[in-house]
């Protein structure tokens, strides 16, 4: 391949999307450097070798959206199947559904509620409402569920999740999950669902396929930073603290570490996703990957589970969530105010931007860094310096 036009730091969706799009739309050579393996960071998946059945890496990733050219894209490398993703959560020897549904708060009261005693008896578990917006993910929390449910079911899980107090938490980490007053127990309400019938490490093949990109695996971006072409635009999707050696501090981070066990039945627990609520089980999840793929006729004598360990980072786990603390975000933005100087640089994913981001959103913000930024500053069209920096929250 002749020198790239475009240089890529990550083959997350992000930076496929960015990658595909450049070399599609505007036909130009684009270098993805990639520390792991393989292509997809996070959502990539592999047939397990024992069994046969389809694993998530890195745990499970369901794809949602409301945004239809966002589902438009991805279906042009995979059509999805119509798995609709349901959740439940262990709590002392108990399952309740989640999110929290009627169902949920019948069985954790051990009563028959109508939907408008649901309603009452939450409000008075909540208890007056203070006058002021929830302050952390705690406050988010027992204003929508009430204390006793918030210390059963979610007060464990956040701890081991984010290894932090909940109250040093920001409330918007809890808002991602509804309180339902009927019984439907659908985990999202998103228009479009499912999982790609390729498999999302299928998915992602086709996309680092395209003619014009070339993917160099096991290459460590601070290994052969100063042998790269200058004056490329850089696209990084790594940890931003990383990008600036840490000057500004180290920013908080969670990992997630599996361990794999294959088990003499078909059918481990009979569900994708089972959530252990209570602190003193130390996993979060238990995942049992056959049931993303109902359409696929799987050998029913062994099946494949993962448990979920919350870890910080280390070698055997990158970093994936960041821990957006106040103390956190002051020093992201010390770290804002440097990109900004980084004139040939963009900056995006979950990473570069220190962010949550679920796959639609990976995908929405590429495709839109790639119109609003990365296809203007390539065609010589004038950029604004704010965002063509760093994606912005």
């Amino acid at each position: 391949m002749a020198e790239p036009e475009v240089i890529v730091v990550g083959a997350g969706l992000f930076g496929l999307t960015v990658a595909e799009r450049v070399a599609a739309e505007l036909g130009l050579r684009v270098l993805v450097l990639e520390r792991r393996s393989h292509p997809g960071g996070n959502c990539h998946s592999e047939t397990d070798p024992e069994t046969g059945i389809e694993v998530h890496r890195y745990g499970s990733h369901i794809f949602h959206c409301n945004d239809e050219t966002v589902w438009r894209y991805v279906n042009r490398f995979s059509g999805f199947n119509d798995y609709r993703h349901q959740v439940w959560t262990v709590h002392q020897g108990r399952i309740f559904s989640m999110p929290i549904n009627l169902g949920t708060l019948c069985a954790f009261y051990g009563r028959t509620l109508s939907p408008d005693q649901a309603r009452a008896l939450i409000a008075r578990e909540a208890g007056e409402p203070s006058g002021r917006p929830p302050q952390n993910l705690e406050d988010k929390a027992v204003s929508a569920v009430g204390r006793p449910l918030y210390e059963a079911l979610i007060r464990g899980y956040t701890l081991k999740q984010w290894d932090t107090d909940p109250r040093l938490l920001p409330p918007e980490i809890i808002s991602r999950l509804p309180v339902r007053y009927g019984f439907d127990n659908r985990y999202f309400n998103d228009r479009y669902q499912g999982i790609p019938l390729a498999g999302y490490g299928g998915l992602l093949a086709r996309m680092a396929a395209t003619p014009g990109v070339e993917i160099r695996l096991d290459t460590d971006f601070f290994s052969v930073r100063d042998r790269l072409p200058a004056h490329r635009l850089l696209v990084y999707t790594g940890p931003i603290d990383r990008y600036f050696g840490y000057g500004c501090g180290h920013l908080g981070w969670r990992a997630v570490r599996m361990e794999r066990e294959v088990v003499a039945s078909g059918d481990f627990q009979g569900t994708a996703v089972v959530n252990y609520a209570d602190a003193g089980i130390p996993w979060t999840r238990i995942h049992e990957f056959r049931h993303y793929h109902p359409e696929r006729r799987y050998q029913d004598r062994r099946s494949v589970i993962f448990r979920e360990f919350p870890c910080a980072p280390a070698a055997d786990a990158d970093p994936a969530y960041p821990i957006r603390t106040a103390e956190n975000r002051r020093l992201f933005e010390a770290y804002r105010e440097r990109a900004h100087a980084e004139t040939d640089t963009v900056f995006g994913g979950r990473l570069g931007t220190y962010r949550y981001l679920d796959m639609h959103q990976a995908i929405g913000s590429a495709l839109k860094c790639f119109e609003t930024v990365i296809r203007p500053r390539l065609e010589g069209r004038p950029v604004a310096a704010a965002a063509a920096l760093v994606d912005q929250d």
